[in-house]
């Protein structure tokens, strides 16, 4: 269960209490506010790991509470989700140059906002990973700064590819990757690779780490993940 807490700014009241009622089934913890004036002041008195944000608000709109938001060491870096039924392309263009992770159009599935609230905590979580530091994981030895895999002491040889993805995925046990954001992850958006080339490096993985293959588990219709 997640514990993050996520603060929901929508004035109307119905809207937020569907999304506060799906998220808390999802294990995190909500706060609401009906005005950008109220969710400033509760950012200020309380913690939060997320904020969903609707622009049509009464009073202070919502691209003012994101640039407030932006502007302060405490809230600058939390993760900001704007959900609004502002779907004109110079409205997200704003939002996501203000600092917004995402940009969701009502009217919207509670089941894709819970995802892609998951998939942002994700991506802030792996942005405080130090990728310099080697990992032991049942007997998996990864030492990032020699490119060295050994298991139970034995040295396992692997491509740079190779050695690439499985540290990525060794360093966020239990997060589900796409094969997309694998290859985002060790080489860049613009790298070019199909899903079946992630496939078949994945099956010449598991098969030189041997016993140590099955920690990397297949997530069926969705990618990869290393076992927690």
């Amino acid at each position: 269960m997640s514990h993050e807490h996520i603060l929901i700014v929508e004035d109307e009241e119905d809207i937020q209490e569907l999304i506060r009622y799906n998220l808390s089934k999802d294990g995190y913890h909500t706060t609401g506010a009906l005005s950008g004036e109220d969710a400033l002041k509760k950012m200020a008195r309380e913690s939060f790991d997320l904020v969903v944000l609707d622009l049509m608000l009464p009073g202070m709109d919502g691209l003012d509470v994101c640039r407030a938001l932006k502007k302060k060491d405490k809230t600058q870096l939390i993760p900001i989700i704007i959900l609004t039924a502002k779907g004109e392309e110079s409205d997200v263009v704003t939002g996501l140059e203000l600092g917004a992770d995402d940009y969701i159009i009502k009217p919207f599935s509670p089941k894709i906002l819970a995802a892609r609230i998951k998939s942002v905590l994700r991506r802030k979580s792996a942005e405080h990973i130090d990728e310099s530091q080697p990992l032991i994981v049942r007997g998996l030895e990864i030492h990032p700064g020699r490119r060295e895999v050994r298991f139970n002491n034995s040295p396992i040889e692997l491509t740079n590819m190779e050695f690439q993805v499985l540290h990525f995925l060794a360093a966020r046990p239990g997060w589900v990757f796409s094969r997309y954001q694998i290859v985002e992850g060790v080489r860049g958006v613009d790298y070019p690779v199909t899903d079946r080339a992630v496939d078949v490096m994945i099956v010449g993985l598991r098969k030189k780490l041997g016993e140590a293959g099955a920690f990397i588990e297949t997530v069926r219709g969705v990618g990869y993940r290393f076992k927690e």
